[in-house]
């Protein structure tokens, strides 16, 4: 019932300084994406609520999605040519994963876009620990296919599933799940895991935009704004990390994740009233 009625409601119109914001957090998004590889996408959610102001927590999600989506497709293309890609490894994980966010992002629409915000705030503090956590992975050869080791097939079919359900009801790409998923599960080295999971990023952000596009829970004009700033913004927070020795990129990460963390504390404080309670 609440689905059918959030997908016939009239659409938002934004004005032109919301479009403009949604461009310009596109360019944020996808300048920390290039900047420090990741964190950029779980920002998406807030900055479009927030900061553009769009009204619908629903279609924020389906709409970021779509955007996360496109971005991590495109970012994939110099991974696989620098050979960073374990293709049959990414394409196990995107297939497994994309069905399990179709379920997800399907219990997710079904969900109070308050109390789904609450929740995405508590995903949001652990990713910020997970930043704190991350370390520089080691230098790699260039990668090969191989066959993995028979035990592992079905912890990366299980991983899968568990992360893409996860992302689904999120409405995010998972990077940040995806890629302890493929090293924890393979063994594949960690940039291996940073490039493969470039593909589930964008198939579960896909799978999770097109369910919320039939319910009529996405804003194609915004997607593609947001889309048109995280590519220019990925390009300069690319060129921008190349720059920066490793101190300086963990500095970044630091700043990142304690910011990360700022925002999910706004949103826990902002949607605790779905749950009856008040500060």
């Amino acid at each position: 019932m609440q689905i059918a009625t959030l997908a016939s409601s009239a659409p938002v119109t934004l004005t032109l300084a919301q479009h403009v914001l949604s461009v310009l957090s596109g360019l944020a998004v996808g300048f920390s994406l290039g900047l420090i590889g990741g964190g950029g996408s779980i920002l998406a959610v807030p900055l479009l609520l927030y900061f553009v102001g769009y009204p619908n927590p629903h279609v924020v999600i389906g709409t970021t999605a779509l955007a996360v989506s496109v971005n991590a497709y495109l970012n994939l293309i110099p991974h696989a040519r620098a050979g960073n890609v374990r293709w049959r490894d990414a394409l196990i994980f995107a297939v497994v994963g994309a069905a399990a966010a179709f379920v997800g992002s399907s219990l997710g629409k079904a969900v109070d876009g308050k109390k789904l915000l609450f929740l995405f705030a508590v995903l949001m503090l652990v990713i910020a620990g997970l930043m704190l956590r991350r370390r520089e992975p080691a230098a790699a050869p260039t990668l090969r296919d191989a066959p993995a080791p028979a035990a592992s097939w079905l912890r990366l079919v299980v991983a899968a599933a568990l992360v893409g359900m996860l992302a689904g009801f999120f409405g995010i790409g998972g990077g940040f799940l995806i890629v302890p998923g493929l090293a924890l599960s393979t063994g594949m080295p960690m940039i291996a895991a940073i490039g493969s999971s470039l593909l589930s990023v964008g198939t579960f952000g896909l799978t999770t935009a097109i369910n919320y596009a039939r319910s009529g829970l996405l804003d194609i004009t915004v997607a593609l704004l947001f889309i048109g700033g995280g590519v220019a913004g990925g390009w300069v927070g690319t060129r921008v990390a190349t720059h920066l020795g490793k101190h300086s990129k963990g500095t970044l990460n630091l700043i990142f994740a304690l910011l990360v963390a700022v925002v999910a504390l706004y949103m826990l404080w902002r949607n605790l009233s779905a749950f009856g309670l008040h500060l």
